[in-house]
């Protein structure tokens, strides 16, 4: 792996730390007031006052990566220092097995250069070996050394059945050192994607994937588009939150309205890629927003913060917290007549028209 000079100087602490840092402030109050909305509230589905079916037996599994699911959810990827890390990703990985719904890490960057796991190891599968886990390695990493070998590295350390390329521009724009020079990413994908043992996802941090984009990625033979969009976790205010310097905060914030609404991302990738898996993250709350996610056009929906506080205290707590996300969505299915996931993409909304 080729090493860059900002390789050598970043340290275990002060990547550590950082990270750290995200979710201290993702957790934070004042840091609660959405900076733009997902979209999923214009989603509005008809009541059916008559949906002659058993709210016990509708079916939300489904099939990802070649493993059932229970249903539609994927832990989406969090992250920390180090020890915090370790704690939280036991817990989720705890969770997601008992509940049988799909999990993705964080960064393994720290892991991969060999400073510390943050329980990303072989313990991650032992706990939770029924369910897909995914790996996550930077789009950015790959033009700064990162090839076959290390995310072959990340895959195989936690036992991965795919490896998730995460994209992060506006983040590593406003933070400060952050990897700026993101030519060649589109053609590391694609090389990366030929030679991989295993499937590669792709996703957004929180600015949303358009539908052109994916389409690109989707030729260049990745199996799902994560669209992460806006509407959940603004990063461009957390990194204003972290900047020391008024002006950057400043900057900053200017952008923490920034990108493609969930709802809008999900049509557009959808629409553009029919036949390519599509995963609905960004603002996911609750179980009602699974089921709109599923509605306009994902086949799994992820959610990360809203379960942070939950998976940051106990797996007894994280299972509670994605036990209740469940049991809306079947809700959900059981007031619009929907006995199973393929029914609920059929189900007829009242507004907007532009949602249908």
């Amino acid at each position: 792996m080729r090493v860059t000079k900002r390789d050598e100087s970043s340290s275990t602490a002060d990547i550590g730390a950082r990270k750290s840092d995200h979710l201290d402030i993702v957790l934070a109050p004042s840091l609660a007031s959405q900076r733009v909305a997902s979209g999923l509230n214009r989603v509005v589905f008809e009541h059916v006052a008559l949906p002659e079916l058993s709210l016990a037996e509708i079916d939300l599994s489904t099939r990802f990566l070649g493993r059932r699911l229970q249903a539609p959810l994927l832990i989406s990827s969090m992250t920390g220092g180090p020890e915090r890390a370790a704690r939280i990703n036991a817990h989720l990985a705890e969770a997601a097995e008992e509940l049988g719904i799909a999990l993705a890490v964080g960064s393994q960057r720290i892991a991969l250069e060999g400073r510390a796991s943050g329980g990303l190891d072989g313990s991650l599968r032992r706990l939770a070996p029924s369910i897909p886990i995914l790996a996550n390695v930077g789009g950015a990493q790959l033009v700064l050394g990162y090839g076959r070998s290390e995310a072959e590295r990340a895959v195989d350390m936690i036992g991965a059945d795919a490896l998730i390329i995460h994209l992060n521009p506006l983040q590593e724009a406003l933070q400060e050192g952050g990897d700026t020079d993101w030519r060649g990413v589109m053609a590391a994908i694609e090389a990366l994607v030929s030679v991989l043992s295993v499937p590669v996802v792709v996703k957004e941090v929180g600015a949303g994937i358009s539908g052109p984009i994916a389409r690109r990625l989707a030729d260049a033979g990745v199996y799902a588009i994560d669209v992460a969009g806006a509407g959940g976790t603004s990063w461009a205010a957390v990194e204003a939150e972290r900047a020391a310097e008024p002006a950057r905060r400043d900057t900053a914030l200017l952008f923490a309205g920034w990108g493609i609404p969930t709802a809008d991302a999900i049509l557009d990738v959808r629409e553009a890629c029919p036949e390519t898996l599509v995963i609905g993250s960004g603002g996911i709350a609750n179980g009602l927003d699974v089921a709109k996610a599923i509605r306009l056009g994902a086949d799994l929906a992820g959610q990360a913060a809203a379960s942070l506080a939950s998976a940051d205290h106990s797996a007894e707590a994280t299972s509670l917290h994605f036990r209740t996300v469940i049991a809306q969505l079947r809700v959900a299915c059981f007031c619009t007549g929907s006995a199973n996931l393929a029914a609920l993409r059929r189900a007829r909304l009242v507004a907007p028209a532009t949602t249908a």
